[in-house]
């Protein structure tokens, strides 16, 4: 009876294993890529990509891709009204 209780025991412990092995290495896809996407508008309007000793340039992006946010945001908008 005891050897059958290990191996109930075993089997459990090994699927409990099974699924927090699976859990560790798959990802939400919904969350991930959420997460992946708003890093990158993050960096890309943080200007990332520019060279950190150059303050003015920068600035300079950030200003300018921030005034393209708005410019499209106003587009859509705007055409919204209009033709819808």
């Amino acid at each position: 009876m005891s050897g059958r209780h290990d191996d109930q025991e075993q089997k459990r412990q090994d699927a409990l294993r099974a699924i927090d092995r699976v859990e560790a290495e798959s990802e939400t896809i919904a969350g991930s890529t959420f997460v992946r996407m708003a890093r990158q508008a993050q960096d890309h309007f943080g200007a990332a990509d520019k060279d950190s000793e150059d303050a003015v340039e920068i600035w300079g992006t950030r200003v300018g891709r921030g005034a393209g946010l708005v410019f499209a945001i106003g587009l859509v908008i705007y055409l919204a009204v209009t033709y819808l």
